[in-house]
C-alpha cells in the first residue's frame, strides 16, 4: 500500500501536543497589526504573520496623521502632538477655510484616506482587550512597524505586559527593552560603525539612529520583510499565467521607486536607464516596466517617449490590477532602482537575478545595504551590456522566515507557541 504522505506544516504550525504543553493559556491564536497607513510598513507587518502562520487571525488598526494642507509640514512632529495642533489650528481657521477653487489654497485640510474601516489604534483600549480576554483566548501577538506606532506599540506592552508579546518592526531608535522583540535590517546599525561616524558633525551623533547596540532582543535582516512567500508566489502565478505566460522569454521586469534624501536621481538616471534597456533589449523576449507611487513623472516620461510603441515592451503606468505579484513569479531576471529596499528585498527572495541601478547614488545606510547586498552576490550592477538570457543564482534571501523563527523562540522562552 502506499504510504499516506502529510504536508509539511508552515513556519507557525505547531501539532496539538505542542500547543497544550504549553498550558491552555500559552498558546496565541491572535494577532494585532498596528500600521500607519502605507503600505511599505504595513506589508512588513502582514508577512511576518503569514510566516507564523496567523494569517487569517490578525484584526489591522491604524496610527494615522492629520493630511493635506499644511500637515506635510508637521510629519516631524510626534503624532499625538500632530494631532493636537492640528485640532487647534483647525478650530482657529475654521470660520475663515473655503473649499480650495482654482489659485486657492485650503491651509489646513484633512486629505480622505479611504481607512474608515480601519480602528484607530488606541494602546489603552488593546490592552484592556488582552486583559480581559486573556483567560478566554489566550495572549496576544502584537506586530507594529513604523515611527508612528513606536509609542502605541510600546504603552501597549507596558499596560499589559503579561498579556501581550509585543514585536517591533523597523528600528524604534532608542530604549530596545520596551518591546519583546524588535526586528530589523542589519544597515539600521550602520551609524554605529566608526565609517559612519565620520560622516556626521559629533554634536549631531548622539541624535543619529540608533542610540543602542543591538542585543538579544533585537533580530537583524538584510532586507526588509514582505508578503512574496512561496504559497503567495504560487497564487500569483496562476492568477497572472494567462497575461504572463504566453509571453516570450526571458521576460525581463523593470521596477522604477523614486528618488529619496539618501538615493537622490532624477531626469539623469532615466535616460541612463533607458540606454542601458535599449542594450539589452535584444536579449529579451519581453521587458515590462513598472513605475511607483513615488516615481517622479519626469521620469516616467523619459520611459513611456522611448518605450511605449515598441512592442516588446510593456509599461504599467498604475492602471488595473497591480501586477508586482506576478512580475515576481513570471519574471527571468529583473532590473531594480537602488532607492527601494522592499523591491530588492522581494526580488531576491526568488533567487533569479536581480540588477541593480542607480546604487553609486546611494549614501548613507543605504550605501551599507548596497554593499551588503552585493557582497552576497544576490545582486548586480546594471551596466546594459548583460546578455539577460543568460541566467545566474544564489542563495535567496529568507528574511520573513527567518525572523519568524526568531519569534517562535523567543516565545518559547515565555512558554507559549503560536495556534494555528
Amino acid at each position: 500500500m502506499r504510504p499516506i504522505r502529510l504536508p509539511e506544516q508552515s513556519v507557525g504550525r505547531r501539532s496539538r501536543a505542542e500547543v497544550f504543553e504549553g498550558g491552555i493559556y500559552g498558546a496565541i491564536k491572535r494577532v494585532v497589526v498596528i500600521g500607519n497607513g502605507f503600505s511599505g510598513a504595513e506589508s512588513q507587518c502582514i508577512g511576518l504573520v503569514r510566516a507564523l502562520g496567523l494569517s487569517g487571525c490578525h484584526s489591522l488598526y491604524r496610527v494615522t496623521r492629520p493630511r493635506g494642507g499644511i500637515n506635510g509640514w508637521l510629519h516631524w512632529l510626534p503624532v499625538s502632538l500632530h494631532k493636537k495642533v492640528n485640532y487647534i489650528m483647525r478650530q482657529i481657521y475654521s470660520p475663515f477655510q473655503m473649499e480650495a477653487r482654482g489659485d486657492e489654497v485650503v491651509p489646513f485640510a484633512v486629505q480622505k484616506t479611504g481607512l474608515s474601516n480601519v480602528l484607530e489604534a488606541d494602546a489603552k483600549q488593546i490592552a484592556k482587550m488582552a486583559r480581559d480576554t486573556f483567560d478566554k483566548d489566550g495572549p496576544l501577538l502584537v506586530v507594529a512597524s513604523g515611527r508612528d506606532t513606536i509609542p502605541v506599540a510600546s504603552s501597549i506592552k507596558r499596560l499589559a505586559p503579561e498579556n501581550v508579546f509585543v514585536v517591533q518592526i523597523q528600528h524604534p531608535r532608542s530604549q530596545l527593552n520596551r518591546f519583546d522583540l524588535v526586528i530589523t535590517p542589519r544597515h539600521d546599525f550602520y551609524p554605529l560603525t566608526p565609517h559612519a561616524q565620520k560622516q556626521i558633525p559629533w554634536f549631531l551623533r548622539r541624535w543619529i539612529t540608533p542610540r543602542e547596540p543591538p542585543d538579544r532582543c533585537v533580530v537583524l535582516t538584510v532586507g526588509a520583510l514582505h508578503q512574496a512567500d512561496s504559497a503567495a508566489l504560487r497564487s500569483a502565478a496562476s492568477v497572472w499565467h494567462y497575461e504572463l505566460s504566453p509571453l516570450p522569454k526571458p521576460l525581463l521586469v523593470v521596477n522604477i521607486g523614486g528618488p529619496t534624501s539618501s538615493c537622490q536621481y532624477g531626469v539623469d538616471l532615466a535616460k541612463q536607464l533607458t540606454a542601458m534597456l535599449q542594450n539589452v533589449l535584444w536579449s529579451c523576449g519581453s521587458l515590462r516596466i513598472s513605475f511607483s507611487r513615488r516615481t517622479p513623472e519626469k521620469v516616467s516620461k523619459i520611459l513611456l517617449k522611448e518605450f511605449s510603441a515598441n512592442p516588446k515592451v510593456y509599461i504599467w503606468v498604475g492602471e488595473g490590477p497591480n501586477p508586482h505579484m506576478g512580475h515576481l513569479a513570471w519574471a527571468n531576471a529583473f532590473v531594480i532602482t537602488a532607492d527601494s529596499v522592499s523591491m530588492l528585498s522581494e526580488a531576491c527572495t526568488t533567487g533569479k537575478p536581480v540588477y541593480v541601478v542607480g546604487a553609486e547614488r546611494c549614501t548613507w545606510k543605504f550605501a551599507d545595504f548596497q554593499k551588503s547586498l552585493q557582497e552576497r552576490g544576490v545582486v548586480r550592477p546594471f551596466t546594459g551590456k548583460e546578455d539577460i538570457s543568460e541566467s545566474w543564482g544564489y542563495p535567496p534571501l529568507n528574511d520573513t522566515a527567518e525572523a519568524a523563527s526568531q519569534v517562535i523562540k523567543a516565545l518559547a522562552e515565555r512558554g507559549w507557541t503560536i495556534h494555528t
